[in-house]
């Protein structure tokens, strides 16, 4: 199975990443883009193991290494290989 994770600031968080990029955009004439917010995507494969199994660790993972959970948001889903 693997995992689908996606990490992302959270809400009232300064992007400063996102909104270099809403500019850039809009300096290329996509002038309806109002705001952009970037993130992080991550896929991670799972060997032999059962789905709450799985989500226990990505669950763990997030909170101790890939996600800053002060500052990001994460969330996840898990599809069958």
């Amino acid at each position: 199975m693997k995992a689908k994770i996606y990490i992302t600031l959270k809400n009232g968080i300064h992007d400063p990443q996102g909104r270099a990029v809403q500019q850039s955009l809009n300096m290329l004439g996509f002038d309806a883009v109002q705001d952009v917010r970037m993130g992080k995507f991550l896929e991670v494969d799972f060997q032999d193991t059962e789905k709450e199994s799985a989500e226990s660790s990505i669950k763990n993972m997030c909170q101790k290494l890939l996600a800053n959970t002060v500052i990001e948001d994460f969330r996840y889903e898990i599809v069958e290989t």
